[in-house]
């Protein structure tokens, strides 16, 4: 028996165009400035949040596709797409992040002015347009790997405008240079640790591991507490995107007749409780009887 929950999507077209637009206009203010007072840090973060629109169409796309119909070639859709798409931008975030880091690394041994109030005012207009963006994610990262890869992206961006808002303040009132990449480094290393989660998570996500959220050993007691099972076998769990998951199960059964109602009540079951979007369910008999398999499809709105 296959049961699929009609799973919507979470809309977050508005978000993501919100947010496309924000940093556009933010890019464009950076790298007119960075011309206007001839600064390269400017132009090198302009390039840098250029990237971070190039992020957010990335999860956008995915987030669109994931919620096309299923195809006869793609039986499941392009909920997958969801998940490259965070992985992908995991990647990228690193990639910002080793590259923040060695430009920091060589701060040290050559120290870049950063007292400029223009440097300092751009930062801080970019801390607000990155925040703002941020929190536009800020409930969907909890549940879903495209939206946290954005949030991530967003937030990690705010927190590297911010640093360079703190440090410029301080060598402007104090001229400690080393504050600079000191604060670069420390906000690198605070980001890295949730871009390394969200990376193993994309991962094992994309090569079909059981969510995190989703305890294996929890549904196999289910399903032996379960009147007249007595046995399982070819249990499988995946996840079909980065908000909905699959599982098809073997259940050996001491009655030769169990009706749909009980198949339904069981699925029904796993949604509520494991968060099981589609289950497949086969039962064949103890005595014998294997393989019969109920064929009835029903779908909840």
């Amino acid at each position: 028996m296959s049961h699929d929950h009609c799973h919507h999507v979470s809309n977050y077209n508005r978000a993501f165009a919100i947010g496309v637009l924000l940093n556009i206009v933010f890019v464009v203010i950076e790298a007119g400035y960075g011309f206007y007072a001839n600064s390269l840090a400017l132009l090198a973060d302009a390039g840098h949040n250029l990237s971070d629109v190039v992020s957010l169409l990335l999860a956008w796309g995915a987030n669109v596709l994931a919620s096309k119909a299923a195809t006869d070639k793609r039986t499941f859709g392009y909920k997958k797409s969801t998940v490259l798409a965070s992985l992908t931008s995991s990647i990228l975030l690193m990639a910002a992040l080793v590259s923040i880091a060695w430009h920091a690394i060589e701060r040290f041994e050559n120290p870049q002015p950063v007292t400029g109030v223009t440097i300092i005012v751009v930062s801080l207009i970019g801390v607000v347009i990155n925040t703002l963006t941020a929190l536009l994610f800020v409930q969907g990262q909890k549940h879903d790997l495209n939206i946290r890869g954005a949030f991530l992206h967003m937030a990690a961006d705010a927190a590297v405008s911010l640093g360079v808002v703190i440090a410029g303040v301080i060598i402007l009132f104090k001229n400690w240079h080393w504050v600079d990449p000191v604060v670069s480094l420390s906000i690198v290393v605070i980001v890295f640790i949730g871009t390394w989660g969200l990376f193993k998570e994309s991962l094992n996500y994309a090569t079909d591991a059981v969510p995190k959220n989703i305890n294996v050993h929890s549904i196999k007691a289910y399903f032996l507490n379960i009147d007249h099972v007595v046995d399982l076998h070819g249990l499988h769990v995946w996840p079909l995107s980065t908000t909905e998951s699959a599982l098809i199960v073997h259940l050996v059964t001491n009655k030769q007749t169990l009706n749909n109602e009980f198949l339904i009540e069981v699925q029904q079951h796993l949604h509520d409780h494991f968060k099981i979007e589609h289950a497949t369910i086969q039962i064949e008999t103890s005595h014998g009887n294997r393989g019969c398999m109920f064929n009835h499809e029903h779908a909840h709105g």
